[in-house]
């Protein structure tokens, strides 16, 4: 009997961590109230929505399996020119852009997975870095397809479902990226509330034990590596498509460091750590560029700094340690 409470365990875990609480519920109705609350800034709020999914697939790979990456931006630029060149090709539809951008990321995840599994720790931020600059140094020097400095030219996105029209307020862009998101995110969580998702976490801890239990790292992590890649890419097809512009700052490594600083801000390996973090970060740059524009990076690592150091693991596990203190007292 006691064999089988301590085999049913894991099971009993993670069903008790997939039940919704009423502050995640809460959470969902806050992030809706732009609509009511913030009209003018719907713009500001669809590229904060696509933002944190982009932080929700990095945060699949560094906070769960423990992948550090520097060069998560290739398979967000990569989405977002395969949605830019479908549209400009002539098939603007929104759906099947979405699809194809996150197919296209995924292949080309899956491909540098057998590569990635195999080292850790800093070899990997070099391996990744380095994957970054050569697709964003391809996509520079591939003009004639991309565009080069001057971005791809000639996107047009259809009407969403053919009736709801990208107008310039962003009301059809915001609820687009809001229900996109809302949709990976519900798969993301059903996947970290699953055994594979508690494996991840072990092969985190310890990448070399977890074979031995029955969980082969390599294979998870080309997975899972396979699945933030994709992810990653419909967040680049969602820009592409609620802006209809498409350029080489979506290679750019100064994106994967962006996303890596909303991930550090909200907090790693929470799941809702990229979404507050993007809220947070893109908030803090959209008010600090308006008082500074020419200082407001110094802004955002002098509010890095103070969450690192006062918060370690993030804002998150600032709060989940505060709320811990205060049910035992």
């Amino acid at each position: 009997m006691a064999l089988a409470e301590k085999a049913t365990t894991p099971l009993l875990y993670l069903r008790a961590q997939a039940r919704w609480r009423p502050v995640e519920i809460a959470f969902w109705l806050a992030v809706v109230s732009p609509y009511a609350l913030f009209p003018d800034y719907l713009s500001l709020a669809s590229q904060i929505a696509i933002a944190g999914m982009f932080a929700l697939s990095l945060d699949l790979i560094v906070g769960y399996a423990g992948i550090i990456s520097l060069g998560h931006a290739a398979f967000f630029g990569l989405g977002a020119y395969a949605a830019g060149l479908l549209s400009k090709h002539g098939w603007g539809e929104p759906l099947s852009g979405l699809a194809a951008a996150g197919a296209v990321a995924g292949i080309v995840g899956y491909a540098t997975s057998f590569v990635i599994c195999r080292f850790r720790h800093l070899a990997l931020i070099m391996l990744t870095l380095g994957f970054g600059l050569l697709l964003a140094e391809l996509a520079n020097s591939l003009g004639w397809l991309t565009g080069g400095m001057d971005g791809l030219q000639g996107i047009h996105t259809w009407k969403l479902l053919g009736y709801f029209h990208f107008d310039l307020y962003g009301y059809t862009a915001f609820g687009y990226a809001l229900a996109v998101l809302f949709v990976v995110f519900l798969f993301a969580r059903r996947l970290i509330h699953s055994p594979f998702g508690l494996s991840l976490r072990g092969i985190r801890e310890n990448f070399v034990r977890m074979p031995a239990i029955g969980a082969p790292s390599r294979s998870h992590i080309r997975t899972i590596y396979t699945i933030a890649a994709a992810i990653a890419g419909i967040a680049g097809a969602l820009l592409t498509q609620t802006t209809e512009t498409v350029s080489l700052d979506s290679l750019d490594l100064s994106r994967s460091a962006d996303v890596l600083v909303m991930l550090v801000l909200g907090g790693a390996g929470r799941l809702y750590g990229g979404l507050v973090g993007a809220v947070i970060y893109m908030v803090a740059r959209d008010q600090f560029s308006g008082i500074a524009p020419q200082y407001w990076y110094f802004w955002i690592g002098l509010l890095l700094v103070a969450v690192v150091i006062l918060l370690p693991n993030g804002i998150l596990g600032g709060l989940a340690k505060l709320t811990s203190r205060w049910s035992r007292s």
